[in-house]
């Protein structure tokens, strides 16, 4: 089954390949033909991932599905949030994400933070949609050279590593995007033809 997945990022495209297993073909809205940046302009990431796939279902009429991240450290409130993958700037500049974080949390002992994941799916004219969260906590220093965002700086309960210190397949085994979408394919290939 080919199926449209909202991303252009290819450390999130082998991810989510890697979970859905071999019955599944990724298409990314560059293979569509989609080249322009995908809005995200809702207050949740569940309104951002219904976004993302209404609007590829419009451009392209093909079953799809969409997520949204948010990083949610306890400290700050629940920030960043929605608005993760632009903490600190307009676009998305990892590394300066990162700063920001660290500059927040300077002094806090509470690094208590979760990863929430919520998968938006549109397959034959229904919405879905599949939540992930992995709960962990914030380091004061990077670590590990995997993965990408906040990977360096989030050690998930019960694991001694960060996300970016795990090679893909242990990430994927905890993480809140492996989560959302084992409960996406689990679902895809209950109603498979």
């Amino acid at each position: 089954m080919k199926i449209l997945f909202a991303t252009n990022n290819a450390h999130k495209l082998a991810e989510v390949q890697a979970v859905l297993g071999p019955a599944f073909t990724l298409l990314t809205p560059r293979d569509c033909g989609v080249e322009e940046e995908i809005p995200e302009e809702q207050p949740t990431l569940e309104g951002n991932a219904s976004q993302k796939a209404h609007y590829l279902l419009r451009r392209t009429g093909l079953d799809c599905f969409a997520d949204d991240t948010g990083l949610e450290v306890e400290a700050l409130g629940g920030a960043p949030g929605v608005h993760s993958a632009r903490y600190a700037t307009d676009g998305h500049d990892f590394d300066a994400n990162k700063r920001l974080l660290l500059e927040n949390l300077a002094g806090q002992n509470n690094r208590r933070a979760r990863f929430r994941t919520v998968v938006s799916l549109l397959l034959d004219g229904k919405e879905l949609q599949f939540e992930g969260i992995v709960e962990g906590r914030i380091l004061e220093e990077e670590r590990g050279q995997e993965g990408f965002g906040y990977d360096p700086l989030f050690v998930p309960d019960g694991c001694d590593k960060t996300f970016a210190e795990m090679s893909a397949d242990e990430k994927n085994a905890v993480s809140h995007r492996g989560r959302a979408i084992r409960k996406l394919a689990a679902y895809l290939h209950s109603i498979e033809k």
